[in-house]
């Protein structure tokens, strides 16, 4: 029997060809992510890893939780710690360590590498052994700055340049002191990084006298847990915290391994979706291959081989397939690893340099899926093969399914639809996170049941193209029979283009939706002309606000500065405003109330109302971060968004118990409204600052569309696969139905159809399966986008359906080309066929 597999393996090499790719596909994607994901992560533990090369333990605040009316607070690493850790005696030095963002600006303005990754730091000279010089000399005062070699060479900066920076906000221009080299991972990954003098750094990030961490050396011979006991021993235990390099390195290593993990996961489930619509060409495949060959496999029944053995065999053949493809498919994923890494270097997403990592796991990850998927797919035709009775076999007698099995097959489909839909509805009824499961459930049960229910309704939806097809004449008759002749076959085909259209048409509605969405938003609650923040989300300096209130053309501005209290024993975040012209900035429907903020008067919004019992009128007691108290009153209730939310009070009353000014964004009202030149005198005042982003209503809308299109943009590149697939599907199905009615095709042309007749007639049949899958994935796609969107309209009360017709009549366009072209090889093959052998076929 398996001498006989191989044989059959070998006699259709041609028709399991479109199967292997269809694999070999899914695996390389699969591999391409482990390798592309493992490549990055190891690079960056390695870089990482280099980073505490000078350091054995590292001394970091510890954090007192709140307690009663007292708010948590970070205790500090003062001058005094830093001696008391370099005089433990295993220490051969202690470090002073001061870190915060710093934004460096190229000649010409622009922003130097991401602003996420734009760091700034302290430099200790000579016995600094962190950042090596390459030139120049240490900072010497708060007008030198040294910046990393990566950084230099990408601004164009050498020594005694001037640098435009900012930490949080105004513009600094200091001079180059010096370049110096770094191992920091985050400067590899396409960061920058801009040392200061420790005085200076300390200055800048809002630390005098303190130290974000104390990294201490070890002296030869003493151990890092030796030196972590001696400085546990040495130094305030509510203050201070210890870790050993080795814990800092590991700790490090699970960040980077859970920072790709996000990208590893969104990667692995655009391969499952590839894999899931392989699964159907191969079932497809092989259901037609053992179709093909009833009559000899009746005849091996008979002589002997049982139904164990026929099924063994036509598992084989799969185990065979599926080896060929994943092998394939590896070699090809080793080389998709490869690309993607130099991809993001060519969009200057620089990554640390480092071997390309295959791991054992990738490869028997790659054997694993090619193999099982392969063989899965091909269980159940094997099965149906060697329950087919040998006598009837060999008089075709077993062909038409039974009028039970298909009794049977619709009503489970019908079952699961139906309990897929009322899942989801139920779900839509629920709050936010609550319905996410009870949605992915009745999204799956309603999937599989519309794949089970297809052969029943590819007949009518099929039939309705009847019309069209009608002009096309006798090919076109010939098509629309072919294409419900078999109805399983069908679907399968059809199905495998669902799919990825219901992915990608639900994507597309949701995305939609939430854009406009938050642009509406935006421009219904904010009556301020422009919104000022830092352009990585960090904090502004409480500077930015008095300049930009100071700006000529501004008639009202506020800053948004929140802060951590207790009130009732429980942490809560407020927000401190400017109460006399918040109404001039924002426009909240107001529920309760007035929205009235001064003194001891504040509004909330009404989750934090209703969370907290209150309403119109009530009082409580906020206890503030320096320990005191104060009582206010709710003036009113509001509907709080994404943009302003919570509990705002005055900044009159919030700003004096504050030991660190800071704000999230400032809101900024002119006299002219939103124009260039008012922007520019904004931008003026901050000194064209790096780090600043200054909005209006359609940067805002804009910002939130690039980041839609974005998103989009990428979920149809990965899900394109998906959709290769589902063509190289198609193609394989209409090229073994092309093979299947050989006598036919024969017969059609000895009573006069021409060839371009026969072309047209396998066209028409690929188009209109193509558009039948289309059409259940759009429209199964808009249900589930409108699902989910009735989830989000729970938590954002803007929410509204976008139904995007443009992009729902290119998707049905792209089905109908896809079509055309997966019908082009077919379609001549069948156009050549010898008239006088296919008539003669078997």
């Amino acid at each position: 029997m398996f001498r006989t597999a191989l044989r059959n393996v070998s006699a259709h090499k041609a028709r399991l060809s479109m199967t292997v790719l269809a694999v070999l596909l899914g695996v390389a994607f699969v591999t391409g992510t482990l390798v592309f994901t493992n490549t990055i992560s190891r690079a960056l533990e390695h870089s990482s890893a280099k980073g505490f090369d000078h350091v054995d333990v590292a001394v970091t605040p510890h954090y007192r939780d709140a307690e009663g009316d007292r708010v948590g607070k970070q205790a500090e690493l003062t001058d005094a710690v830093l001696r008391d850790s370099g005089r433990v005696p295993g220490a051969a030095s202690a470090l002073g360590v001061v870190s915060g963002f710093t934004a460096l600006a190229d000649k010409d303005g622009d922003r130097l590498g991401d602003g996420f990754r734009s760091e700034g730091g302290n430099f200790e000279g000579a016995k600094d052994p962190r950042y090596p010089l390459v030139s120049g000399h240490a900072p010497r005062g708060a007008d030198e700055v040294l910046i990393d070699r990566k950084t230099a060479e990408r601004g164009g900066y050498r020594v005694g340049d001037t640098v435009r920076l900012s930490v949080d906000g105004p513009t600094l221009t200091p001079r180059v002191a010096g370049v110096f080299r770094t191992d920091d991972g985050n400067v590899a990954a396409g960061g920058s990084l801009a040392l200061f003098d420790t005085a200076t750094a300390q200055k800048l990030f809002g630390k005098p006298g303190t130290y974000d961490e104390i990294d201490v050396k070890a002296k030869p011979g003493v151990s890092e847990a030796a030196l972590q006991a001696q400085l546990d021993r040495a130094l305030p235990k509510d203050t201070v915290e210890t870790t050993t390099a080795r814990t800092l390195i590991d700790d490090q290593a699970e960040t980077v391994a859970a920072s790709m993990s996000g990208l590893k996961q969104l990667l692995l489930v655009f391969a499952g979706v590839a894999l899931f619509v392989g699964t159907f060409i191969i079932a497809n495949t092989f259901t037609m291959l053992v179709a093909q060959r009833t009559r000899e496999l009746a005849l091996m029944r008979a002589v002997g081989a049982s139904r164990r053995q026929v099924t063994r065999s036509v598992l084989f053949e799969a185990f065979v397939v599926g080896v060929v493809a994943a092998a394939g498919g590896l070699a090809a994923g080793v080389g998709i690893g490869a690309g993607l890494r130099a991809l993001m270097g060519a969009m200057d997403a620089t990554v640390p340099d480092g071997p390309l990592v295959v791991t054992p796991g990738t490869v028997a990850a790659a054997l694993a899926v090619g193999v099982l998927i392969t063989m899965l797919a091909a269980w159940l035709p094997g099965r149906r093969a060697a329950r087919i009775p040998p006598v009837a076999a060999m008089g075709s007698a077993h062909a038409p399914a039974t009028a039970r099995s298909l009794v049977l097959r619709n009503t489970l489909g019908a079952l699961l639809a139906g309990g897929g839909v009322a899942v989801v509805l139920a779900a839509t009824t629920m709050n936010g996170s609550a319905g996410q499961a009870p949605m992915a459930l009745g999204a799956g049960l309603l999937i599989i049941g519309v794949f089970v229910l297809t052969p029943l309704l590819s007949r009518p939806l099929i039939a309705a193209a009847a019309p069209v097809l009608r002009v096309f004449g006798v090919a076109g008759g010939l098509a629309r029979r072919n294409a419900v002749r078999n109805p399983r076959r069908t679907a399968a085909t059809a199905s495998a283009l669902m799919i990825g259209l219901t992915l990608i048409t639900g994507m597309t509605v949701v995305a939609g939706s939430l854009q406009k969405s938050i642009a509406e938003m935006a421009s219904a609650s904010l009556k301020a002309d422009y919104v000022v923040s830092m352009a990585n989300g960090n904090r502004l300096s409480p500077d930015v606000a008095d300049k930009l209130r100071a700006t000529e053309g501004v008639t009202a501005s506020s800053p948004l500065r929140d802060a951590t209290t207790r009130i009732d024993g429980r942490t809560e975040f407020v927000t401190g405003v400017t109460g006399s012209a918040l109404g001039d900035l924002t426009d909240l429907r107001v529920e309760q109330g007035a929205f009235r903020v001064g003194g001891t008067q504040v509004v909330v919004d009404a989750d934090t109302a209703k969370d907290r019992g209150w309403k119109a009128g009530s009082g409580f007691d906020v206890s503030f971060e320096d320990g005191a108290k104060r009582r206010f009153t709710v003036a009113g209730v509001y509907e709080g968004n994404e943009l302003v939310h919570g509990l705002l009070l005055d900044n009159a009353a919030l700003t004096p118990h504050l030991s660190d000014r800071s704000d999230m964004q400032v809101m900024v009202k002119t006299d002219g409204g939103a124009s260039k030149a008012a922007k520019d005198r904004l931008a003026k005042a901050l000194g064209d600052s790096p780090a600043v982003k200054i909005q209006d209503k359609d940067d805002i809308s804009g910002e939130i569309a690039k980041m839609f299109t974005l998103m989009l943009n990428m979920v149809y590149g990965l899900l394109a696969m998906a959709v290769v697939v589902a063509v190289l599907g198609v193609v394989n199905t209409l090229a073994m139905s092309v093979f299947e009615r050989s006598q036919e095709i024969g017969m059609l042309r000895a009573v006069g159809l021409d060839r371009r007749a026969v072309k047209r007639m396998v066209r028409l049949e690929s188009l209109v399966i193509s558009l039948f899958g289309a059409v259940l994935g759009i429209g199964l796609g808009v249900f589930f986008g409108w699902a989910a969107g009735q989830l989000v309209s729970t938590r954002m009360g803007t929410y509204q359906l976008v139904l995007p017709w443009a992009r729902i009549g290119l998707f049905l366009l792209m089905a109908g080309a896809v079509g055309v072209l997966a019908a082009l090889w077919p379609a001549r093959r069948a156009a050549r066929l010898d008239l006088l052998q296919a008539i003669k076929a078997e």
